[in-house]
């Protein structure tokens, strides 16, 4: 895929850019990434393509339909990251999950959007199959199977958009986590006596940890509902 922006971004040396559905959804990926910000400017977009934001509006209806052309394109990206066989579910879920964290960190403004938008896209739908098969591989079925799967949806939409908005705002460490509190848990032990006691441990929380450690119970819940069965 091919936009006709320079190398930095701006208006092709040839002139405007023709625009069309593909070389937006890829500029506006290129944006999101770019400013790290938890909005996307019509505008910026606009400019960077070498076109009046309004020509944006030819090819999307509003701009939640432009959101959610981007939302489903992170969607795809992150279920092309899957490598692992059929049969090995859980690393297959675990892939999907990681690249989804790693994604929507990369593309702040995109994922503010995944815990109100549903796209209807290809790329939700490929992600939707990819975690009610890897469910079916783990041998449940019916009512299970659906519930282990919004269990797991949810968890990875929310917890990573929220990861996402943190990360933009108050930065990352060096190895791109985030603590989960910002700053000490302080509390008096005679009213709190439970944050008191666990308030150091609390400050040692990580956010991709905390992401990660959800996706596995989420995982070994599936493991014992198909032993149960």
């Amino acid at each position: 895929m091919t936009t006709a922006t320079g190398a930095r971004g701006g208006p092709s040396a040839r002139g405007k850019a023709r625009l069309d559905h593909d070389t937006i959804v890829a500029a506006g990926l290129e944006l999101a990434a770019e400013t790290g910000g938890i909005t996307l400017s019509v505008r910026e977009l606009g400019a960077r393509l070498g076109a009046d934001p309004t020509a944006i509006y030819r090819h999307f209806r509003n701009k939640e339909e432009l959101m959610q052309a981007l939302l489903d394109a992170l969607n795809a990206r992150s279920v092309a990251t899957v490598t692992a066989p059929r049969e090995d579910w859980r690393a297959r879920l675990r892939q999907l999950s990681g690249a989804t964290l790693e994604l929507f960190s990369a593309h702040p403004a995109i994922a503010a959007e995944a815990v109100v938008l549903t796209t209807h896209g290809r790329g939700e739908l490929d992600a939707v199959e990819l975690m009610l098969d890897a469910f079916a591989q783990a041998g449940l079925a019916d009512e299970e199977l659906v519930r282990h799967y919004a269990l797991l949806a949810s968890h990875v939409l929310s917890t990573a958009s929220g990861i996402a908005r943190s990360r933009s705002e108050r930065g990352a460490n060096a190895d791109g986590t985030s603590p989960w509190f910002d700053g000490p848990v302080l509390a008096d032990p005679r009213s709190h006596p439970r944050v008191a006691e666990f308030g150091p441990r609390l400050v040692e929380l990580e956010d991709r940890d905390l992401f990660q450690h959800g996706v596995e119970v989420i995982i070994a819940s599936a493991e014992r509902a198909a032993a149960g069965r």
